[in-house]
């Protein structure tokens, strides 16, 4: 079957539920070798992908700042809820539009998908169980606007997603956990060690790729990670950084010389 189709249909699902169902569809055709990744498929630019009417989308600076009261903390799993699902989505994204990439990439971005959507469920089910849900709260559209900010080159995605997005998780997720262990919120901490650890694999992806199209184009990967920082972010990205989780996710000493610079 087309990758490629599956994938752009399930990014656009705007149905929870029938979202997590097409993730887990390609999921299984990919373990039984039922996809093709050579098929072709129309590629367009795409500015919101699926999601349902709720959360509403608001901007980052509109989010009141979130404090250390019960709700203040349910706020909290709603939020990193939110980024799971929006991970969901660029996954997809990232096998829906990068064509003539070897198989194992998108082998990989379909196994992230999978485990962003079982990440997902776990926090709803979480909320739910707090006597809340998905979409209860505002949020922000961040990781998805650099998603589609990027969308013009794979080099650009691998740079700026996986290896500053979402390595920004690997540096906040300990101090989180202590919040919740502090408020007594102990599955969260359980949670979080499960997403923490998955996290580290998908950064790792992202940065096997990054240096794959690097090297495949010749470029210096330092010189190339801070042109698309001066480019999409335009100012230092702000620590302190995780620097062992970063080492588990292959962040190479130079890189991790670079960070320790900014």
């Amino acid at each position: 079957m087309n990758v490629f189709e599956l994938s752009f249909k399930a990014l656009m699902c705007g149905d929870i539920n029938e979202k997590i169902e097409r993730v887990d569809q390609i999921q299984l055709l990919k373990n039984t070798q039922g996809l093709n990744f050579q098929a072709s498929y129309p590629i367009q630019p795409v500015e919101f992908p699926g999601r349902p009417s709720k959360p509403n989308l608001v901007r980052f600076q509109s989010i009141p700042q979130r404090n250390k009261t019960d709700l203040g903390m349910i706020k909290t799993i709603h939020a990193i809820c939110h980024i799971e699902f929006n991970a969901i989505n660029l996954a997809l994204d990232a096998i829906y539009r990068f064509r003539e990439m070897p198989d194992q990439f998108y082998q990989d971005w379909i196994q992230v998908a999978f485990e962003e959507s079982k990440h997902f469920q776990l926090l709803n089910n979480h909320l739910i169980e707090l006597g809340y849900q998905y979409g209860d709260f505002d949020a922000h559209n961040g990781l998805w606007k650099m998603t589609h900010e990027t969308d013009y080159d794979v080099l650009a995605r691998m740079a700026l997603v996986p290896r500053v997005l979402e390595a920004r998780g690997l540096d906040a997720t300990p101090k989180i956990q202590k919040r919740f262990k502090d408020a007594h919120f102990d599955k969260m901490v359980s949670l979080l060690d499960i997403i923490f650890n998955d996290e580290i694999g998908h950064v790792k992806i992202g940065n096997f790729w990054f240096h794959y199209l690097c090297k495949a184009r010749q470029i210096d990967p330092i010189e190339a990670f801070d042109g698309f920082i001066k480019k999409h972010i335009g100012e230092q990205l702000r620590g302190p950084f995780n620097l062992e989780a970063r080492k588990l996710a292959n962040f190479n000493q130079d890189e991790l010389n670079y960070l320790e610079a900014l």
